[in-house]
């Protein structure tokens, strides 16, 4: 913190030692021929007057965040300034002249000092009174920059912190919805298999145990992903028994791709519950993930008689809006039919390794 206030500090007086320079080779030049004038003498003088400006541009700037010109109270205001630009126009040839001198080494006398000063009180007041105005207006426009840049900041963390509790309603609205098929299922095993009632049970309690330990995280690994949906499958398998199969296809490199956590659950349930439960017949579901360039696509496909409309139930609209959410427009959620039968989801979101968000969000920090 006091390394970035001294570099602040030079920064602000290097600012105004190039203005000095500045004005001194304009005065040099314009004045080198109608009178003998020696650079000394002419960059000395511009550092005293823009040195006594440097160290009354602090008082100008904590006059306009103190009496501002917005205020609904114009009139006073106005007033405040105009007896703030007197007392400066006066106070500031006194500065000059003593920076001058104490610039040039104490060299000059002290009746060449307060023949400056005087000098100077007559000729550059009426300048003094203008560069306080235009320092006051340059004070208000940094004060009212620094106001929308808070502004904003204020704004896109309440964007943020909207987003992160639509996220988490969204994403808690599917617990229930999962948890009361499960419990009707294990209701219903009761009756006649208990050994598989306590199965999904156990796996329902591993279920449950995963989701409270990645409750927070709204993005996880693929494998994570995989971990949940396994033992949702483990319960639906118990109540289907031989009538349902799963098979994985991983591509290579995709199991430490992020992926929305919970977001292939409700893709599955909805196979199972239109392409395999209302059948006697075995039936199949793939679930596949490959990489294509900067996109991760996960496919969910069943053998079912596929998707008699394209209205999508509560887990599948949840699913969207949460993708929305995450992704903006970078996500695609396509419901497809396949050639001769069954249904296919496809979901494709940009690819992206935690180890590259974290590694980003340090460069951020750091810079």
């Amino acid at each position: 913190m006091r390394q970035r206030r001294g570099l602040k500090f030079a920064l602000y007086i290097a600012g105004w030692t190039v203005a000095a320079f500045v004005f001194a080779l304009q005065h040099y030049v314009a004045y080198s021929g109608e009178m003998a004038v020696g650079w000394r003498r002419v960059i000395t003088s511009q550092l005293g007057q823009w040195y006594g400006w440097a160290a009354l541009f602090p008082i100008i700037y904590w006059l306009a965040r103190r009496f501002p010109l917005e205020s609904p109270r114009l009139a006073s205001r106005v007033g405040v300034h105009l007896a703030a630009a007197s007392v400066v126009m006066v106070l500031h040839p006194s500065m000059e002249a003593v920076l001058v001198w104490t610039i040039r080494g104490f060299s000059d006398s002290l009746g060449l000092i307060a023949s400056r000063i005087s000098h100077e009180a007559f000729l550059v007041c009426s300048e003094g009174f203008v560069l306080y105005w235009i320092m006051l207006l340059a004070s208000h426009t940094i004060h009212f920059q620094s106001r929308l840049r808070a502004q904003e900041l204020r704004a896109s963390r309440l964007e943020a912190q909207l987003s992160q509790a639509q996220l988490s309603a969204l994403k808690m609205q599917l617990h229930p919805h999962f948890l009361f098929n499960t419990l009707h299922s294990i209701s219903a095993l009761l009756h006649g298999d208990v050994e598989a009632a306590d199965r999904m049970v156990a796996r329902l309690g591993d279920f449950l145990r995963l989701t409270l330990e990645n409750s927070e995280s709204q993005e996880v690994t693929l494998e994570q992903e995989l971990e949940f949906l396994r033992c949702y499958l483990d319960i639906e398998m118990t109540r289907f028994q031989d009538r349902l199969r799963v098979e994985f296809d991983m591509g290579p490199g995709t199991l430490d791709a992020l992926t929305p956590n919970l977001i292939l659950q409700p893709l599955v349930e909805n196979a199972i519950r239109h392409g395999i439960a209302h059948r006697i017949e075995p039936g199949c579901i793939e679930i596949r993930s490959e990489r294509h360039g900067d996109r991760l696509r996960i496919e969910v496909r069943d053998d079912g008689p596929g998707f008699a409309s394209n209205t999508p139930g509560i887990g599948l609209s949840n699913t969207r809006a949460r993708l929305e959410r995450l992704y903006g427009s970078g996500y695609v959620l396509q419901l497809n039919n396949g050639t001769q039968n069954g249904a296919i989801v496809t979901l494709e979101i940009p690819f992206r390794l935690r180890e590259a968000i974290a590694y980003e969000m340090v460069g951020t920090a750091g810079g």
